[in-house]
């Protein structure tokens, strides 16, 4: 009854939206959402492309529990969750190592990044973000290797500058939940030393319990239980869930000359104790087994040198050097078997890039033309460790090689030039170029059958698009972009339990290649902004899952042959493909009063990389969908706010079932028998500011007490619950 309710609302704001287009165009709410192909002030994602934005005032209405909750409202994002303190974003179906993440334009991709989701979005504090902008399509011209279905792009919160001389704002932030029994906050500080250097840094924490659901999801076929999450005896506690964190940051910005800045800044992130819910325990196994990340630490520090002014051809200039390592620390305990095994993977990362955008220069015909060009490279280096302990001997015994191979180190660099030309008729043109390099080493170690590494690519990528605006309002849009992702630690060396089975190495792995074409349109009025986008994707060489026989598996890895599935990344022997729809609307209803849309389809398909069975009377599917591509999904909000800091407003997240799945989600206990089915979850919203000094905000999650689960997570959404957020400052 939902979808019918979804549609009828799509077409009374668009039905309204065309009545009011005659308007003169009013000036925008700044606590409203940007629902925008190509926002005029944001020039960090390329323009006229499909993009949205994140801002803190969305954040701040909706309190998402993590950076990755933050997006589930943008059009052809869909968040899955492997466990309760993890969160992976699909954009339009790819996420992991196929999705690029960054960070005030610092890749946080490294070369560990796993295929399929991921946690490390979850490792961006989301009380440190200003906002998150979101790019669908391909982006490697301007961001590198594994841009292939999106980017998400997010900046830090910044101090604001009051005033001169010296001024400082402590800020203390409390928050609480009730599905979860989260408790946390954190201590701000802003400050100005003078009127050239600014302050803004904090300390943080939360303590989050198992979190509770509204019931089992069941099987849509037989309506049987899935063995993921496993449920306390009340059966709406998922075991396998919680974590604690903590949080530090400091950010300082010095003017050093007018139109010149130094920003040097600094984030800790710290998650102890975190279970990855379908380990936790396992399918099919005791109770008491589980696999925790004991830890789940970031670091980053950073220096920013940015120019504005230096030139026709360095209007704007930007440098930065940065240093961050990732460090995990995972355990799997097995109290049945007197076992538990221990590993630990840093990853320490060099970077370098800098970027220079030209001002408007004229081209024959007095065409203006900007450039847009930069230069970056990464090195990582690697560590990893092994151990099996026996409880009933006290003995630990250290193996050869951890999940990666000790002592490996992973180097990406490249540089690109990005063009965009006016031209006669309201026609904009756009095209670029990128040239990479990069390299791949590891060591050998026999005593495991790891086979060292020594690979280098260098891949040539680019994109050309055209926007055409024939009349005030109303834009097309088309672009084509190549894009790449080269293979990394990950794929080349590691060894882990995935959700399905166990994963081994593939040294010889080959880059993936994708080709997006899309197209879009853009409708603006005073009262509605409209967005449409179709797109297919090509993706040659595909790296998936190939099912292998326990003969196969590595020398001296007990966990291989003991798993229910082994299976060893291959590139694809033919093209896998995505396509998709994107649509989202925003209608000013009355002043104060908005109503805000998204919906998304997606599919998806490849060859099978099995091997065909001997007999050809038996059946076998050559072509299969994809692993874990999203439903059909959507979103719908009300927002009502009022001059006096007075908010309100009413929110629901839809999907459909996906019964479409690929050979490996048949066999993923994160997925119920024949599919995961589809859901509508209403929530309430209240709010209320006053200036800056005071904000408390109220949401009231999942109203009917619904159970639903994101298709591919390991957990359930929340149950009936309230999120509460109070915020205070002294001026």
């Amino acid at each position: 009854m939902a979808l019918p309710l979804i549609r009828g609302g799509l077409l009374v704001g668009w039905l309204a939206g065309a009545m009011e287009g005659a308007r003169a165009e009013e000036p925008r709410d700044p606590r409203e959402t940007t629902v925008t192909a190509s926002e005029p002030g944001d020039k960090d994602l390329p323009e006229g492309r499909a993009s949205t934005t994140v801002r803190r005032s969305d954040i701040d209405r909706r309190l998402p529990r993590s950076a990755p909750d933050a997006l589930r409202y943008e059009p052809g994002v869909f968040v899955q969750q492997t466990g309760h303190g993890q969160g992976s974003a699909f954009i339009r179906g790819l996420t992991g190592q196929q999705t690029l993440l960054l960070f005030d334009g610092i890749r946080l991709n490294n070369s560990t990044y796993r295929q399929g989701p991921n946690q490390y979005f979850f490792t961006l504090d989301a009380s440190t973000i200003e906002s998150i902008e979101v790019l669908r399509g391909g982006g490697s011209t301007r961001f590198g290797s594994d841009a292939l279905g999106g980017i998400l792009l997010t900046h830090a919160l910044e101090a604001s500058r009051p005033g001169e001389g010296f001024w400082a704002r402590p800020r203390l932030r409390l928050r609480g939940t009730s599905a979860d029994l989260e408790r946390g906050g954190r201590l701000q500080l802003e400050t100005g030393l003078s009127d050239q250097v600014t302050f803004i840094g904090g300390v943080g924490g939360r303590r989050i319990s198992l979190l509770e659901s509204a019931g089992p999801v069941r099987s849509p076929l037989n309506g049987a239980l899935p063995d993921v999450p496993r449920f306390a005896p009340d059966q709406r506690t998922q075991l396998g869930t919680g974590f604690d964190e903590l949080t530090a940051d400091g950010r300082s910005v010095w003017r050093l000359a007018p139109g010149q800045t130094l920003t040097l800044a600094g984030y800790l992130y710290r998650q102890y104790d975190a279970p990855r819910t379908d380990q936790c325990a396992p399918p099919y196994a005791p109770y008491d087994e589980c696999l925790r990340y004991e830890q789940q630490f970031r670091t980053l520090a950073y220096a920013a040198w940015k120019r504005e002014g230096w030139g026709a051809w360095a209007e704007h200039v930007r440098m930065t050097l940065s240093w961050q390592r990732q460090h995990e620390r995972r355990r799997h305990d097995r109290p049945a078997s007197s076992v538990y095994s221990l590993g630990t993977d840093d990853v320490d990362t060099l970077g370098l890039t800098g970027r220079v955008r030209s001002r408007p220069l004229l081209v024959p015909g007095n065409h203006p033309l900007v450039l847009d060009s930069g230069v970056e490279t990464y090195v990582d280096r690697l560590r990893s460790a092994s151990t099996t302990g026996f409880t009933d001997v006290d003995l630990t015994v250290r193996r050869s090689r951890g999940q990666y191979l000790e002592g490996s180190w992973y180097l990406y660099g490249g540089a690109f030039l990005d063009g965009e030309l006016q031209l006669p008729w309201n026609l904009v043109a756009r095209a670029g170029a990128r040239a990479s390099w990069i390299s791949a080493h590891a060591p050998g170690d026999a005593e495991s059958g790891s086979s060292p590494v020594d690979r280098t690519w260098w891949p040539l990528v680019g994109h050309m698009g055209a926007e055409w605006t024939p009349w005030s309002g109303f834009t097309l849009l088309a672009n084509v972009d190549r894009s790449f992702r080269a293979p990394n630690l990950d794929d080349l060396t590691s060894r882990q339990q995935t959700g399905p089975g166990f994963q081994f190495e593939n040294p010889e792995l080959q880059p993936e290649k994708a080709t997006t074409l899309e197209v879009g349109t853009q409708v603006r009025t005073s009262a509605v902004t409209l967005q449409f986008w179709a797109f297919t994707l090509l993706l040659e060489d595909a790296v998936g899952k190939r099912p292998r026989d326990s003969a196969d598996c590595p020398v001296n890895t007990p966990q291989c042959q003991a798993s229910w599935s082994r299976l060893q990344l291959v590139n694809a022997r033919a093209l896998s493909e995505l396509r998709g729809l994107e649509a989202s609307a925003r209608w000013r209803v009355v002043p104060g009063l908005a109503a805000a849309a998204t919906g998304a389809w997606t599919w998806g398909e490849g060859p099978n990389l099995g091997d065909p069975p001997s007999d050809p009377a038996l059946p076998f599917e050559y072509r299969v969908p994809l692993s874990r591509v999203p439903p059909l999904n959507g979103t719908l909000e009300l927002i009502w706010t009022h001059p006096l800091g007075m908010s309100a407003g009413a929110a629901m997240r839809w999907a459909t079932a996906q019964t479409r799945l690929a050979v490996a989600d048949r066999s993923d206990a994160r997925i119920p028998l024949g599919g995961t089915p589809g859901f509508a979850v209403f929530d309430a919203r209240v709010s209320y500011r006053r200036s800056s000094r005071f904000i408390a905000a109220l949401v009231l999650e999942n109203l009917l007490d619904t159970p639903y689960r994101y298709h591919g997570s390991s957990v359930n959404g929340p149950a009936r619950g309230i999120t509460l957020s109070l915020e205070g400052a002294l001026e």
